[in-house]
């Protein structure tokens, strides 16, 4: 369907899947409903612009304010954002995970019904000076691994993390495309406790080319170390682009 072949306010049409008649519904809800299709169908992109709210007056005479309530609700809902000046735009995907609970990030892509896949960087024996005191060794080396993390074939996390060979003597010998480090290292030993901090900051070249993001853009970084009995198991950073994940939690 081409931009110039708007339907009626009267179309046949449960955009998310109810069976509700779309004439039995109020005018701004009908616009909500062909809004929402018009994504699902992949007709309108993440991050592209849609008609403006004089075009969207003119295709289906009504009034301004029925368009703008049916554009305002869709921002609340986050599935439009408005840009003073500039237009609406679809709303980019913005992935959840949880910062007070450390979990897989396999599992809570699966969760929301999609695919996880990983891409293993560097899996290596390292003497780096910062990772050897944050895992509070006297000496190296310590392991390296560094993985990207895809939801859906779309890099969300660049995992950097530093591993105490003491704790897991055979981490190397893994292969994290099958099992995510998080989850091989819980199901051997469980932790005891843990620390960590949030960053908004911009990531170096490499980070962002496997990020696939624009120069400039800011990332979300958690560093996190996380016990086994008395000993730090491991020393990790985490980083997800801005525009496509969020951090959450409850206390």
């Amino acid at each position: 369907m081409s931009d110039t072949e708007r339907p009626p306010l009267n179309w046949q049409a449960g955009a998310r899947g109810d069976n509700v008649p779309a004439r039995a519904l109020p005018a701004y809800q009908q616009i909500k409903r062909y809004v929402v299709k018009r994504i699902a169908d992949g007709d309108w992109k993440p991050g592209s612009a849609i008609p403006t709210e004089a075009e969207l007056v003119k295709e289906f005479g009504v009034a301004r304010m029925t368009v703008s309530r049916a554009l305002r609700e869709l921002t609340a809902e986050r599935v439009l954002t408005r840009v003073q000046g500039a237009g609406t735009y679809v709303e980019r995907r913005r992935y959840e995970s949880t910062v007070l609970e450390i979990r897989n990030i396999a599992d809570e892509i699966a969760e929301r019904g999609h695919r996880h896949t990983a891409r293993v960087l560097t899996l290596e024996r390292s003497d780096d000076a910062g990772a050897i005191d944050a895992l509070g060794l006297e000496a190296g080396p310590v392991f390296h691994s560094r993985i990207v993390h895809y939801e859906e074939d779309e890099p969300i996390q660049f995992e950097d993390r530093y591993v105490n060979p003491r704790v897991f003597p055979e981490y190397l010998e893994q292969d994290f495309t099958l099992e995510t480090p998080n989850h091989y290292m819980v199901r051997l030993a469980p932790i005891q406790r843990a620390e960590f901090r949030i960053y908004a900051q911009k990531p170096d070249a490499q980070v962002r080319r496997h990020l696939v993001m624009e120069i400039g853009e800011p990332c979300l970084m958690l560093w996190r170390r996380t016990w086994v009995g008395e000993d730090v198991a491991t020393s990790v950073q985490l980083w997800h682009p801005a525009s496509r994940f969020h951090l959450a939690g409850m206390v």
